[in-house]
Parts: C-alpha cells; structure tokens; sequence
C-alpha cells in the first residue's frame, strides 16, 4: 500500500529551502510560479507537492537528459556532526544535519545510468533527524521546459525493480518545486526530506 509522508511541520520545509540555497548558490534567484502546479505554502518559492487521493496516482520516472556512460558514485563518512555528500555531474546533494546518526557512517550514493533516481547505502539506514536531497533539473529531460505535471520524490522499496513505465512506490516523500525568476515557468531543483535509505527517484504523475 502507498504511504504518503507528510511534513512533519513548516519549519522543516523551510529548513529544507535555505540548505537547498545554500547547496547551490544559482538556486537562491529561483522562486515559485503563482500558478505553479502543486501546492503553495506560505515561502513565495516553496510549492509543495501533495496528494489527495494517494491511491489514484501513476507515476513515472524523470529521464536524464543524456544517459551516463558510467556509474556515478559517491561516498563519505558522516559523523555525528553531520556533512554532505554530492555528485556534481548529476545536480545532486545530500545534507545529514548534525544529530542525524548516532555515530560514524560511510554513505554511499550512486546514480542510476537512465533515470533520475539514486541507490542510497546503506540500505536500511535510518536517521533522527530530516535528511535533506536537492536535485538540480539542469540535467534532466526537464532541462529549459515548463512544468507540466507536479513532481514527486518517491521511495521505491526494491532495489531491482525497473524503473521504465509505471512504477510502483512506497511513499511519497514531503518534497518542494524550486522555480527560476527568469521565467517562473521553468523549474530548476526539486528538494525533499528523507528518513531512511534505500533507494529514491524524481517522477511526474
């Protein structure tokens, strides 16, 4: 049964914008649409995506706009205090805030070669505190167009399932549409909040 993840307050919406920003200094000139699809909650740049009829929805994967020839990875150790983990190629970012594990922990995260979706290690790991991922949509087939359909980040509990098609899901994790000022049609990151590992990916409706 799909599990919808609901924010557990505002504060943790916003929390999540100002890493994002700072993730990504392009990302503080970007804002929301008025009529931006989704929901608007009360920051100007923050359109949340939400469901009101869980059981109802399709969902397809984002594709990269070019497929990578390789896998990317990365790894980190993170302690108690926290870090970030990134892979520049593909737009995304990772920040553990501090209290998040109890103690050291090498992460891993790796790209999937076709879609928009990540294999986060290791499976099963489970956080205190919001985790917080931005993905940068610079490399997606999203790249330059108007949003269409609401975005959602979605946790896919099997490792081997194909992501082509409709994909079965989960949970459908709290997540925020990031627009650009220049033409508040045109997306530019997507940001949401996790609890646990494994695997995730960004897909439409």
């Amino acid at each position: 049964m799909l599990r919808l993840r609901l924010f557990r307050s505002f504060g943790s919406l916003v929390g999540a914008l100002l890493i994002a920003s700072c993730a990504d200094p392009a990302l503080q000139s970007l804002t929301a649409p008025a009529d931006a699809v989704g929901s608007r909650g009360q920051a100007s740049n923050a359109v949340s995506s939400s469901l009101t009829n869980p059981a109802d929805l399709q969902l397809r994967a984002l594709w990269w706009s070019d497929k990578h020839r390789s896998p990317l990875k990365v790894s980190k150790r993170i302690d108690q205090s926290g870090g970030r983990l990134s892979i520049p190629e593909t737009g995304f970012t990772m920040d553990v805030p501090a209290g998040a594990l109890p103690g050291p922990l090498t992460i891993t995260v790796t790209a999937d070669d076709r879609y928009v979706a990540y294999k986060m290690e290791p499976s099963g790991t489970q956080f205190k505190k919001d985790v917080t991922i931005t993905q940068s949509l610079r490399s997606t087939m999203l790249a330059g167009q108007p949003l269409r359909n609401q975005l959602f980040a979605a946790f896919i509990p099997d490792d081997n399932t194909k992501l082509s098609g409709k994909v079965p899901v989960l949970e459908v994790e709290p997540s925020t549409t990031i627009f650009s000022r220049l033409d508040a049609r045109i997306p530019e990151a997507q940001v949401w909040i996790i609890r646990h590992f494994s695997r995730y990916m960004l897909a439409s409706g």
